[in-house]
């Protein structure tokens, strides 16, 4: 069993990424169990929250019977917002993104045009959250490669970089 994550800041086009590498691998991807938890609440959240959401996302991964999983997000997403919006980091969520649970994160850079979307919180801050994730997978000795550019280049990347695996 393989499994990829896709990262980065909101609106870097990970949703796009793992459209196209699930048709291309004939794999169903995993969504963001924060979407669904997110929209039930009509976005409003507070930090331990966050622990659901990892608990959730985390139970998505672990049912998948795909020998190849691709899932549409990872714990540093967790860890980066935890940290970026309430300064500090929960054990759960430490101790999911220290983890071994993917083969390959791919992160999304944001050099693509932002989308407005009712559960997106930063347009303005997208660099910055993409160095907190550089950060994060560096510090975590995370698998990972960087994705940018246009939608076929970074296609053409990610699919290179899977087929190693």
């Amino acid at each position: 069993m393989i499994r990829i994550a896709v990262t980065g800041p909101e609106s870097s086009g990970k949703s796009t990424l793992c459209q196209a590498l699930s048709e291309y691998y004939k794999v169903e991807f995993i969504t963001e169990f924060a979407r669904g938890f997110l929209e039930d609440r009509n976005g409003i959240y507070v930090q331990s929250d966050l622990d659901e959401i990892g608990k959730g996302q985390l139970n998505l991964i672990q049912s998948s019977k795909e020998n190849l999983i691709i899932s549409d997000t990872d714990f540093s997403v967790l860890e980066v917002w935890s940290q970026y919006k309430y300064g500090e980091i929960s054990k759960l969520i430490h101790d999911l993104v220290s983890r071994k649970v993917f083969d390959l994160h791919i992160l999304c850079s944001p050099d693509i045009p932002w989308e407005e979307d009712p559960l997106r919180e930063n347009p303005h801050n997208r660099d910055e959250l993409f160095e907190m994730y550089l950060t994060s997978l560096k510090q975590h000795n995370k698998n990972f490669i960087v994705v940018s550019g246009t939608y076929s280049e970074r296609i053409e990347k990610s699919l290179k970089s899977i087929d190693l695996l």
